[in-house]
């Protein structure tokens, strides 16, 4: 009698527990919203030639799936000053990395020279940063070398510099061993998530690619919101 009474004490107790749950979920659904992405039509279509690189990740061929960003996040780099360590691109002008045109075409994407090279955007104030998406160069399956991703509120990028996305396997660009896979460009970009962040300057590094030693740029797109004081 008494086990049986203590079962349905128990029993009681997680009812009263699961609609406590329950309720949470939807506010913490309601404070995230799917990313509307804008995407360039593709500009090849079937399998990639045969690409050799030590660190690709698998291609499954499956489209990416969704992605949720807080409430109220906002193209940020649209427009937005861009430098490079390339003084004077090969082709294509720099402020094309932030234009809004994604198109592969010729006309639309600016190289720079051999070797590490970087472009850099201003977004002339800090900001809590939940996507980037970049474009290097999508009008042909290529894979680009030691593909990294860095913030900062240092423009010379030499204090509080923060690394998000690094697939340099060998540190041969001299930024430190990266975790992530290369990857073959397509129309999609790299979509990649800062995880909130904060920071003014984004600093995109490469070093050439599986096609030739130059390094290129299409389009990079920042999301973010405003910086929460009361979290800081």
């Amino acid at each position: 009698m008494i086990r049986t009474l203590r079962i349905a004490i128990l029993i009681q107790c997680l009812l009263l527990f699961i609609p406590a749950v329950a309720m949470d979920s939807p506010n913490q659904d309601q404070e995230k919203e799917l990313l509307e992405l804008e995407l360039p039509k593709p500009m090849f279509v079937g399998t990639p030639r045969n690409i050799r690189t030590p660190n690709l990740e698998r291609i499954t061929g499956k489209p990416r799936g969704p992605f949720y960003v807080p409430k109220g996040t906002v193209l940020l780099s649209l427009g937005k000053a861009v430098t490079s360590s390339d003084y004077e691109p090969v082709i294509g002008d720099l402020e094309f990395v932030t234009d809004g045109e994604k198109t592969g075409e010729d006309g639309y994407f600016v190289e720079l020279g051999p070797s590490v090279q970087w472009v850099q955007i201003d977004l002339e104030k800090s900001y809590s940063l939940h996507a980037i998406l970049v474009w290097h160069y999508h009008s042909q399956a290529r894979v680009y070398r030691d593909a990294a991703v860095q913030i900062s509120d240092d423009p010379d990028f030499i204090e509080g510099v923060k690394t998000i996305y690094n697939n340099d396997h060998d540190n041969s660009a001299g930024l430190g061993i990266g975790r992530d896979k290369e990857y073959i460009e397509t129309n999609d970009g790299r979509l990649i998530d800062p995880k909130s962040v904060v920071g003014r300057y984004v600093r995109l590094y490469s070093r050439g690619n599986t096609s030739n030693e130059m390094n290129h740029y299409v389009e990079v797109e920042v999301y973010g919101t405003p910086v929460n004081l009361n979290d800081s």
